[in-house]
């Protein structure tokens, strides 16, 4: 008789960081039923089995609020980090370079000490990125708590980062309206479109798009979902993995740890 998983070893399979492996009875029943079977004996498993020594189940509901927690810790915690002064501007692994032209005459100057004004460009690009972080973060939890069961199954089927990969699917519409008037605004007040005519006059004549106002606010724009969404991956990948990052009791019982 197959070994009877318990709510531990489902839940390390499917949300938490060390990934156990299913007994060899689930592996052969698993062949020979569809995947949307085999799913849902995962979740009767989570639904019935107990953690060692606890006295309540894991429920639907467990899952889903646990599965929601971890995402709006994270988003929070991203979205307060990217948002600070130099959230971008000073984090190389996310600040918002200059496109194009203008980042290639940005890189051929800065060895003479003469790529100042595209520096001061590039500087109010990651500004105004920074300033549009608590809308986002706003957006990405409303769409962390619309979350139904079903979504929570596709996320539960994925690998470390599936959670962040479906938020930004079902955000990054909205997150471009709503970062676009923070850069827009942050741009024109602060003479960086001014500065932007000039280089492109310079450095980008013949090549730059005529457009270059809205080629420069998508790219901003484009630039700051990537960092805000690479560091939600980050983050989502130490609470799977990381028991000091499950901070609430919720967390802690659905992921372990």
């Amino acid at each position: 008789m197959r070994k009877a998983l318990t709510a531990w070893t489902v839940l390390g399979t499917a949300l938490a960081a060390s990934l156990a492996v299913a007994p060899a009875g689930l592996a052969q029943a698993s062949d020979k039923t569809s995947s949307k079977t085999d799913l849902s004996k995962v979740f009767g498993d989570v639904l019935h089995q107990r953690l060692p020594g606890d006295n309540q189940t894991l429920s639907k509901s467990d899952v889903s609020s646990g599965l929601k927690e971890a995402l709006t810790v994270a988003t929070n915690t991203v979205a307060k980090q990217v948002g600070a002064k130099n959230g971008y501007f000073g984090d190389a692994q996310i600040r918002i370079p200059l496109p194009g032209v203008l980042g290639d005459a940005q890189k051929r100057l800065k060895p003479f000490g003469m790529s100042g004004p595209l520096d001061d460009l590039q500087l109010r690009m990651n500004r105004a990125a920074e300033t549009a972080a608590p809308t986002a973060q706003k957006l990405v939890v409303e769409a962390v708590k619309s979350m139904t069961i079903d979504d929570a199954v596709g996320v539960l089927r994925g690998g470390d980062t599936a959670a962040t990969e479906f938020l930004r699917k079902k955000t990054e519409p909205s997150l471009r309206k709503a970062f676009r008037p923070y850069v827009d605004k942050e741009l024109a007040t602060s003479g960086a479109l001014t500065a932007l005519d000039g280089a492109v006059a310079k450095y980008g004549a013949g090549i730059a798009p005529k457009d270059t106002h809205s080629w420069l606010a998508d790219h901003a724009v484009s630039g700051a979902l990537d960092g805000l969404f690479y560091y939600v991956a980050r983050e989502e990948q130490a609470i799977r993995h990381d028991p000091v990052k499950r901070s609430t009791d919720l967390l802690k019982r659905v992921f372990g740890g």
